[in-house]
Order: C-alpha cells, then structure tokens, then sequence
C-alpha cells in the first residue's frame, strides 16, 4: 500500500504498521551503513511501554524488496517454529516482523520501501570483539543459526544480491576490469594484480565443491560479522541473529569464512600499514571451536575439512572486490581518501599470504575440533 501524498513524515509512515500503544519516541538507531534505521517506543496501557524497529531498506543495493522480504519471513517462521520446540522464546532469539495496517510484511511507498520489527529488549551488539570470548560466543550464535536451518529447503530462497560470492564470476569480473583499466591504475598495482591472477584455482575451491555435490547448499547469512548478532545482558551469550537482508542459499563455507576474514585479523579493514596484518590463530581457534558447537553435528565432514579454505577464499574475493573496484574508479565502495579501497585490497592479499603462511596450523585447528 503507498501512501497518498508524495511527501512523507515519519508519523505517517509509522501510522502503516500494526504497532500497539502511543508513539512518544523516536530516534535514529544503531550504526549500519545500508539501511536507515530508528527506534521506536510506545506508551501501553498500565504504564508498560513497548519498543520496535523501523527501517527504511536500500533500494539501490536490494532491487527486489518484495523478494527479499519473503525469504526474510519464510526463514523467521521456520527459526520461529525450532525455537517453540526447543522451549526457547521466540520473541527474543529470532526477528519478527511487524504487519502493515493491511497486512502485507513492509510498506511500498512507491519511491522508498520500510519495514518494522519487535524491538529485542535487554540485548546489545558489539561493533568489535573486545575478547576471544565475544568471538567464541558470535561463533557459537552464528553456528546455531546453520544448525537450525540445517534442514531448511535453500533452493526455494531469492537471490538477493545476484552471484555475491559466486568466487569464479568475481574472478571474471577482476580480469575484465584490468584489461579495461578505465583509470590507468593497473601499472601501479601490478604486484596485486599478479597476486590474484596467479591463485585463479582459490577462486574455484567452494563454486566446484557445491557443483560437483560435495557440500551442500544450505542457507547462509552472508554477513557474519560480529554486530549481526544480539547478546544478551545477562548471560553474555548470543541470543539472535539480525540483519537478514542477504540470506540466500550458498555454503556454510561463505559464512565461516566471512567471520574469519573480518574478526580474526590483527589489523583493521584498511589498515595502511600491512606489518600490522596477520591472522590470529588464537582467534582462529575461538571461532572454529564456537561454530562447531553451535551447529551441533551439522556440518558435513568435507564442510569441515574445508574450513580453512572458507577462510581463504571468502578473504581473496573480498580483496578482488576492493582491487576491482580501485582500478574501475571507486565506484562501488564508499572511499574517506585517496587510495581507501586500494589499501583494504592490500590488507585482504596480505591476510591470504599470511594464511597460506600459517595453513598446517589452521588445519590443525579444525583437525582438533572434529574429533
């Protein structure tokens, strides 16, 4: 249903959606970068108060909100119906989204879509791993999230981002944009370029492994940093996994991987000095020991064997993406300076030297954990 006017306020806006009680606050939320975000607390009768979150979605990155929204509610009800059998609450440890006045799951306004979900009270995320244990207990959550969906039928989810970590249809990309060389950058990264042209076979490791059948297709989050999951006050333990805008089929791979890539380096993202760079091996092992927990016997042996190429491909492709996006002008990736995504394409190279550096250690790791 869009609304009637072509100029909108927030009151109207919220006036859409199925929420109990009188508004009386509202506030900009949380610290995303893709979505507009707000927090919203109701007055109930009886003086208790309620909360909910309002987002505007990303048009310009999610073209296809109405597909993106059935494999959010599909997903959430099947997470719903797990934690209920479990004993656990469902209002808590897993998103629910808020019906519009009309009943449909987000509002279409026409030029910008929103959509509402129940505020999880008594919950924080963490933007950083402050200790091994925030990253153990992430893996923990993240892990659960797989095992709960284990048996979920990935196939029948959108593609929400088309080939986002199709590795092989990256790779083409990369080879495209250095034969193009639209900004006459390439002569002054031709150490990088050779990097990523000489490892074309990382590129092929999980695309070959779900095509050939040897792992299966299940469904992932696709962003598995730390600040998707919420934790609870009390216990410090992972309580849901949010931001389910990119869940689609894949590999559990791709998710294990991600978080690797993100939270076990010792430098940040685009950290200019690369000495600082390496993968801890301590956080390795935190994270490799929380997932596997949580999936609780999910996971496929060859899955597991492969972990460690979980991360070393998912960290190549991030490096091809930002080296691509350097030689083709900074189009893609929001830039604060000059060079910006050359240095995060250097930070992701070095991290995968390090890795091949340090890969019978990893595999001891995993080796240790499957016993």
């Amino acid at each position: 249903m869009g609304l009637p006017e072509k100029e909108r306020n927030m009151d109207e806006i919220i006036s859409m959606f199925q929420l109990e009680g009188e508004v009386v606050e509202v506030i900009p939320f949380g610290s995303g970068h893709i979505n507009d975000t707000f927090r919203i607390t109701c007055n109930l009768p009886g003086g208790k108060g309620k909360k909910y979150i309002l987002q505007k979605m990303n048009d310009s990155i999610f073209k296809n909100p109405k597909e993106l929204m059935e494999n959010v509610m599909n997903v959430t009800a099947f997470l719903r119906e797990k934690i209920i059998a479990s004993k656990g609450d469902p209002d808590r440890e897993t998103l629910n989204v808020i019906p519009t006045k009309d009943g449909e799951n987000y509002l279409d306004c026409g030029e910008e879509c929103w959509r509402m979900y129940i505020f999880i009270e008594n919950a924080f995320c963490y933007d950083e791993a402050k200790t091994k244990e925030d990253f153990y207990y992430s893996a923990v959550a993240f892990g659960n999230f797989q095992r709960m969906l284990a048996d979920y039928p990935a196939e029948t989810l959108h593609e929400t981002i088309a080939n986002f970590h199709n590795t092989v249809s990256r790779f083409a990309d990369f080879k495209k944009a250095v034969e193009e060389d639209a900004c006459g950058r390439a002569k002054d990264v031709e150490e990088e370029i050779k990097f990523i042209l000489d490892r074309e076979d990382v590129a092929h490791i999980i695309c070959d492994a779900l095509e050939e059948k040897r792992i299966p297709l299940r469904v992932t989050h696709n962003d598995t940093k730390l600040n998707n999951v919420m934790i609870d006050e009390k216990t410090g333990k992972g309580l849901c996994v949010i931001d389910l805008d990119t869940v689609m089929p894949g590999s559990a791979l791709y998710d294990f991987g991600d978080s690797i890539r993100f939270g076990a380096s010792t430098g940040a993202e685009d950290e200019p000095d690369l000495d600082r760079v390496s993968l801890d091996l301590e956080l390795f092992e935190a994270y490799t020991k929380g997932f596997l927990e949580g999936c609780a016997g999910s996971m496929t042996e060859e899955e597991i064997r492969l972990f460690p190429s979980g991360a070393k491909v998912i960290t190549f492709e991030q490096g091809m993406r930002f080296l691509t996006d350097y030689l083709q002008g900074d189009t893609y990736y929001k830039i604060h300076r000059p060079g910006h995504n050359l240095d995060r394409a250097r930070t992701q190279l070095k991290l995968v030297a390090d890795m091949e550096k340090k890969w019978k250690e990893m595999e001891r790791v995993v080796a240790a954990y499957c016993k």
